[in-house]
């Protein structure tokens, strides 16, 4: 992982400097709230996706910020509209913006930063750029949509999930490898190969997420354990463990999470449930299948560091802790 460390270690400044002179320039009512999301760390992933990628096809200039960050700022939104709607107390380990600036700042930071997002990537003139833009900020309100509506009719469907977690992480990371290819002038071949890349990538990094939510302590994700369960959400942790239940027991959980009724103690007893049946461990088993799915996407480019990276960087997906 060394070169990957590396890379990021000497690409992130300038990604994180650029985003902080952007936030610099929104209105002082949202100004706050984007600089407070932005700065609550995040590993930056879309947009060095998007750098890695032009490099990856021989891009040479220096103008890649604008297009790479528009994604790590409609990430924000996101995460802004998101913590608002679930009513979340933390994010990244500090308080949620909803809660520290006020809501209705929150919601008009979001907005602004999707307006900020598109502007941004529309600065190169090239249409294919606003378009992919435009389609992911689409596929990711849509995958957001249909987790709410389904958080009001739970299933233990995991094809449903898989649809879910495609739109609401997945697309945008796809779009990010997109993005980059774009700017670079790829082929279409190119630029599927390389959104393809994403797409698995994208898919193992929600699942991975899931896991953690139901495996890792508060310290590390910045999230309460079982944040998940508590907020109705059905993960494939926790299809995993009714799929080796009675049937009788999964409707009635089924129930309880529709209705918003699951005691403290329950969601403990669920928590141990799946510590026990090592279904994060499962969860993780079957994000690895997607990382190698996602690798062998790379195998029609040309070697070099970037490609190194891009290797890394999927193996890492597997081995994070938050």
């Amino acid at each position: 992982m060394n070169e990957l460390l590396q890379y990021f270690q000497r690409e992130l400044p300038g990604i994180n400097g650029f985003l902080d002179a952007e936030a610099d320039k929104l209105n002082g009512l949202v100004k706050g709230v984007a600089k407070h999301i932005i700065g609550s760390g995040g590993k930056r992933i879309r947009p060095m996706l998007t750098l890695l990628f032009a490099r990856a096809m021989g891009y040479e200039k220096d103008d890649y910020h604008a297009i790479a960050c528009s994604l790590e700022l409609l990430h924000s939104a996101t995460l802004l509209h998101d913590d608002y709607l679930d009513d979340a107390e933390l994010r990244r380990g500090r308080t949620a913006s909803h809660l520290v600036y006020g809501r209705t700042e929150t919601i008009l930071a979001g907005d602004a930063l999707l307006a900020l997002a598109n502007e941004m990537a529309a600065r190169y003139g090239q249409a294919r750029l606003s378009w992919l833009l435009a389609k992911g900020i689409m596929e990711t309100a849509t995958g957001e949509i249909e987790e709410i509506e389904f958080s009001k009719d739970p299933s233990l469907d995991r094809d449903k999930y898989m649809e879910i977690i495609i739109g609401k992480t997945a697309r945008l990371i796809e779009c990010a490898c997109r993005c980059g290819a774009a700017l670079a002038g790829a082929t279409p071949e190119q630029e599927d190969a390389a959104g393809e890349y994403g797409l698995n990538l994208g898919i193992a990094f929600q699942l991975v997420d899931d896991a953690l939510d139901y495996a890792s302590p508060t310290s590390e994700t910045g999230k309460p354990e079982g944040g998940d369960l508590r907020e109705g959400k059905v993960t494939l942790p926790l299809i995993l463990l009714m799929e080796d239940g009675d049937g009788a027991g999964s409707e009635a959980l089924l129930d309880a999470l529709k209705d918003c009724s699951l005691t403290g103690a329950q969601c403990e007893a669920l928590l141990e449930q799946v510590r026990e049946g090592r279904y994060s461990e499962k969860t993780r088993d079957e994000a690895a299948a997607y990382v190698e799915k996602a690798k062998a996407c790379l195998d029609g480019f040309a070697p070099g560091e970037e490609l190194t990276v891009l290797r890394q960087a999927a193996d890492y997906v597997l081995t994070r802790t938050k």
